[in-house]
């Protein structure tokens, strides 16, 4: 008599069979910036990858953005530079289309302690101990992740910098705006169509396509999912899927929250409504009002309390805040309403059993695993505080309330490890070593001068 194969043996068994073209998979893990780290494994080491986990140093956690360890982390060589355990994610082992040179798949994966429980520094881990919370009040988030990007010209110009694509139609560079046009995403068809392809093959929930404000910036949204990791695990994957497909038609694409500063930012934007063990969404209100229920009221008041806390996540690097001006449909304070693109928190409109709130602050930079995280965590804290949220506002926020937001990557990193909320519900340990992190790469940034820098004080100060 045999013993029965786990489920992950029989996922990697199956997957060999199903796809005996795949000579080779990558093992991927999101950093903290997003960056996906990892190995290439050749098909023979799948099953040990399932069976085993695949080691991973720890210090991959303390990767600044250049790839170089901070020690500060506490991760690096002062406790050794160990390795720990990945695990695969089930459902990601998934094939590559647009790689060119051999037949690849691609595996998610997430790191554990040595006892088998989450690592700490894991991001995905961070949601994953989020969501337990959550779990015990029987409670289930609801996420819908909408990422915004530019598509650029593989070439640079003649100042070496990025600039947009030509039109595989017409050869033309764009220039404008086309807010929502569909003659433009019908000259970008092919690119669109590849990436509708790619996700096809790997089984992710994609919604719509569509132009957005500014030259070759895009937006593809992600339908709803009930498991908020795994509607992280489809925004990365799509992330690698655009990039990838972009590459193989001569594009690049750029998640960069600011490519230029007079056009407009890239954001991620997250829906989340939250769901009852008897699955009636506790947001909705029961007279059907479109404002929503005492529920929603307080976790919109929750993620309206810690959103200066939460800056640090929603902006991440020194490029995320120049994304922060007046008038580009970025929020600038705190603040919600109803169906009003100009709030920081808004409330769609739409069917009564579909309410929900979207967050609207971070960029397109983000730790997406983070993002949820922080977001769960302030509505959680709203809801078990009872808060209550300041009045909404209608109209133009802009021009009705102050820019408050930190404006300030040092201001931003110095209200995170403040926080006491936030450092309770995301773990100190993870408080601490994202603040590192980020800490260094910003002083690494502070040392960097730049061209405007050298045009506007080298002769004239």
């Amino acid at each position: 008599m045999t013993d029965r194969p786990t489920a992950g043996a029989l996922e990697a068994f199956q997957f060999l069979e199903t796809h005996p073209e795949i000579t080779q998979i990558d093992v991927l893990i999101s950093d903290l910036n997003g960056v996906f780290r990892g190995k290439r494994i050749p098909r023979s080491s799948l099953e040990e990858a399932y069976s085993s986990g695949v080691n991973l140093p720890a210090s991959i956690f303390a990767l600044d953005i250049t790839g170089n360890t901070v020690e500060e982390t506490g991760l690096g060589l002062d406790s050794g530079d160990g390795d720990r355990a990945c695990l695969p994610i089930p459902g990601t082992l998934v094939p590559v289309s647009w790689h060119q040179r051999a037949p690849t798949a691609q595996l998610l994966m997430t790191m554990m302690e040595p006892d088998g429980s989450g690592w700490h520094a894991d991001p995905r881990q961070v949601l994953a101990r989020v969501l337990e919370g959550f779990t015990r009040q029987g409670l289930t988030p609801v996420i819908a992740i909408e990422q915004e990007f530019y598509l650029l010209d593989a070439e640079r110009n003649d100042r070496g910098q990025p600039q947009p694509p030509r039109s595989p139609l017409t050869g033309e560079r764009a220039r404008s705006s086309q807010l929502y046009s569909i003659s433009e995403l019908d000259e970008y068809a092919d690119f669109i169509d590849a990436i509708h392809e790619a996700c096809a093959q790997q089984g992710l929930p994609l919604d719509t396509a569509l132009k957005e404000c500014a030259p070759g910036q895009f937006e593809i949204n992600l339908r709803h999912r009930s498991d908020a990791l795994r509607a992280c695990d489809d925004a990365v994957m799509l992330k690698r899927a655009i990039k990838g497909v972009a590459q193989q038609q001569g594009f690049e694409a750029t998640f960069m929250a600011k490519p230029w500063g007079n056009e407009a930012g890239s954001g991620t934007h997250v829906h989340i409504s939250l769901l009852d063990e008897q699955g009636r969404n506790v947001f909705a209100a029961e007279d059907k009002n479109p404002m929503g229920s005492a529920a929603l009221h307080q976790a919109i008041a929750g993620v309206l309390a810690l959103m200066p806390e939460s800056m640090a996540v929603c902006a991440p690097n020194l490029n995320a805040f120049r994304r922060f001006q007046p008038g580009l449909y970025v929020p600038m304070t705190p603040s919600w309403g109803l169906d009003n693109r100009s709030v920081a928190v808004r409330i769609p409109s739409g069917p009564t059993a579909a309410t929900r709130l979207e967050h609207r602050v971070a960029g397109a930079d983000v730790n997406v695993y983070l993002l949820c995280a922080v977001l769960l965590a302030s509505m959680a804290h709203g809801l078990d505080e009872q808060l209550t949220p300041p009045q909404p506002i209608e109209g133009n926020a802009y021009t009705q309330l102050d820019a408050t937001l930190p404006d300030s990557w040092g201001v931003a990193l110095e209200l995170w490890m403040e926080s006491d909320v936030l450092g309770e519900r995301l773990g100190r340990g993870f408080q601490h070593i994202y603040y590192a992190n980020r800490q260094a790469e910003r002083a690494l940034a502070q040392r960097t001068v730049s061209a405007l820098e050298y045009d506007w004080y080298l002769r004239l100060v």
